[in-house]
């Protein structure tokens, strides 16, 4: 009986090892030995497409984002349609609005020539996520790496994944919490907003319809975005009045003043629960700074591909 208890135990324990080989963690050091000169390969890319188009540090950011909230960071938004999926590119999240894939297309070709076969498309845009922050004057954090790239994309599961900017707090909370992040997670988060800028289309109802709003702001931004459907859908406005291409806390300040360009921007400061956490981040940026740091880790982290699972894409844009 002993033995027999004993080979089990052998058995579990193989189990064990096996299964954590396939599910390994990801590291910040991960390339170290394999691709030595992946970070500046890639910062200089993101160096210099920001440096032509300050937007564009925004653009790269969202697309980590959007990656990581379907179905975890792993490359899935890169994914270009084919005859077997239909990918999330055309999400009403990412369609018209998703933007920097060519970058990322220079950054893949630049890192394959650094080291071939090696990186995953979905650890390239981390890393750019993180130096897009750094760039716009945001703070600095060591990216974990060893993320593979999923074989397939779902344009149900962006539509469904990704929070609209019609979201309520409650359906925000919801989302982020679903995925392991906190509510302080999300406004720390959310302070991604303080670079970029929105389409009138996603901000028309909040400007004309809402009474959560500074008149004198919504008039502004009503000047660029007319009141009808179909009218001026992809005119731009800033998420931050203020800096829209330096990453800061002003953000906060102006959901305080009831200058959220979003209306779910301006959800996160409207009464409810996470009201006291804006205003710490409206009047603390180091606070925020160390806290966003803390999310994007934690976002990060959600459902990546390791070990023996996904591949490593040749060409970001299609699977092997």
């Amino acid at each position: 009986m002993a033995s027999f208890f004993k080979f089990f135990l052998t058995l579990a324990l193989l189990v064990l090892v096996m299964g954590s080989s396939t599910n390994a963690q990801l590291s910040t050091n991960f390339y170290a030995n394999t691709c030595k000169n992946l970070l500046p390969t890639v910062k200089s890319v993101v160096q210099s497409a920001i440096s032509k188009e300050a937007r564009m540090g925004a653009s790269l950011l969202r697309l980590f984002f959007h990656d990581c909230f379907v179905n975890g960071c792993d490359g899935s938004v890169l994914l270009d349609d084919t005859s077997s999926f239909t990918g999330e590119k055309n999400a009403n999240a990412n369609r018209n609005s998703a933007r920097g894939f060519q970058v990322i297309d220079n950054i893949k070709s630049a890192v394959e020539k650094a080291c071939p076969g090696v990186v995953s498309c979905a650890d390239i845009l981390a890393i750019t996520a993180r130096d897009s922050v750094v760039i716009l004057g945001g703070p600095s954090w060591r990216v974990k790496l060893g993320r593979r790239d999923a074989r397939t994309a779902s344009l149900s599961a962006a539509n469904s994944g990704i929070p609209a900017p019609t979201s309520n707090l409650n359906q925000l909370t919801s989302r982020f919490n679903a995925l392991g992040l906190s509510n302080k997670d999300l406004v720390a988060l959310a302070g991604g907003h303080t670079i970029g800028q929105a389409r009138c289309t996603s901000f028309r109802a909040h400007i004309y319809n809402e009474t959560n709003i500074d008149a004198s702001f919504a008039r502004t931004r009503q000047g660029n975005c007319p009141r009808a459907n179909g009218t001026g859908d992809n005119n731009l406005a800033p998420l931050d009045l203020q800096t829209p291409t330096c990453f800061d806390n002003n953000y906060f300040k102006n959901l305080v003043n009831r200058k959220g360009l979003l209306h779910s921007d301006q959800q996160l400061f409207n009464g409810g629960s996470t009201d006291s956490q804006v205003r710490t981040y409206s009047n603390n940026p180091s606070t925020f700074s160390s806290d966003f740091v803390a999310g994007m880790i934690k976002m990060g982290d959600i459902s990546p591909l390791t070990g023996s699972r996904g591949e490593i894409r040749k060409n970001c844009r299609r699977v092997n």
